[in-house]
């Protein structure tokens, strides 16, 4: 067991350290000049030539690379090219609204699936069963950035019921959350469909038809809950793409998140901004796929034993 938590641990280090070089030398690659955006057009060389000194951009790109590398091994994510304010400070601001954000998503796919799932399940090859997963397709289908807006003209701009952005309450958390939501709520549906259909196959759960107990206590006493362990594993390795999505949905409501940093970064060529945000979500998913590996290693001795 030992030396399948350790190997795991190595496979996600290795994994982190893969990402936030590749991300370092992608966003120097992007074409624009944070000097002059910071600057304006209209800057003199000079000047710039000493903004650039200043903030070690005029450094060979692998030398930066050392620098940062140094940075994060010290837990110093450097500062804003931008307002010159930690890098931490403005993760550490941002971070609780995309929480926020991603846990109402969750419960909103949670609230969608398990009930949609349950009935393709139950009247399965029906027209429940045929609702249920083409409601799962268009959920899939669309997209975040074509989801957002159609929910902002139903729900803002002609019933007038929520706000269009910003967060201002629950109200303004409701929006995003069903764009967020939704996408995960029709793969969600369909995983629930899946193991309940394998579970309800099984013999126990004949034994407690023939016992006369009711349909309702056998979906959901015997079924639903042997059913989880596959669905919940999903959840944990959804949260990352929900904390990808984050960056769309985040854009489109003006939801002061993570993601709504990431391209403010992007836009003003902040680069330790954009470096520390994707560095973080990088992390997120990578945690909780080693976790979630880890758990699987537990409960099931041959994974381990397989892979140690």
């Amino acid at each position: 067991m030992v030396n399948f938590i350790a190997s795991r641990l190595l496979s996600a280090l290795v994994v982190v350290l893969g990402v936030s070089c590749i991300v370092f030398l992608f966003i120097h690659m992007i074409p624009g000049d944070p000097v002059e955006v910071m600057l304006g057009e209209s800057a003199r060389p000079a000047d710039r030539e000493a903004l650039r000194e200043a903030l070690g951009l005029n450094l060979p790109v692998l030398q930066q690379l050392q620098h940062y590398y140094a940075g994060l091994i010290q837990l110093d994510l450097g500062h804003s090219l931008h307002s010159s304010r930690p890098v931490l400070d403005l993760l550490i601001e941002r971070i609780p609204a995309t929480v926020e954000l991603a846990l109402a998503s969750l419960i909103v796919a949670v609230i969608i699936a398990f009930p949609l799932g349950t009935i393709a399940a139950v009247r399965q090859h029906t027209l429940w069963d045929q609702g249920a997963m083409g409601f799962a397709l268009i959920g899939v289908s669309i997209p975040n950035f074509v989801m957002g807006p159609l929910l902002i003209l139903l729900f803002s701009v002609t019933l007038a019921w929520l706000p269009v952005s910003g967060r201002e309450g629950f109200a303004s958390l409701l929006l995003p959350a069903m764009t967020l939501g939704s996408a995960l709520a029709a793969v969600l549906s369909r995983m629930v469909r899946a193991s309940l259909l394998e579970v309800l196959s099984e013999d126990y759960v004949r034994t407690a038809r023939a016992k006369g107990l009711s349909e309702w206590r056998v979906v959901w006493g015997h079924g639903v809950r042997n059913a989880l362990l596959p669905v919940v594993t999903l959840l944990g390795l959804q949260l990352g793409v929900l904390l990808g999505g984050a960056v769309i949905t985040e854009t489109i409501f003006s939801w002061p998140g993570i993601g709504q940093l990431t391209i403010e970064a992007i836009q003003r060529r902040d680069y330790p901004v954009l470096q520390a945000c994707v560095l973080l979500i990088s992390l997120v998913y990578v945690v909780v796929n080693t976790l979630t590996d880890l758990a699987y290693g537990w409960l099931d001795p041959r994974i381990r034993l397989g892979e140690g």
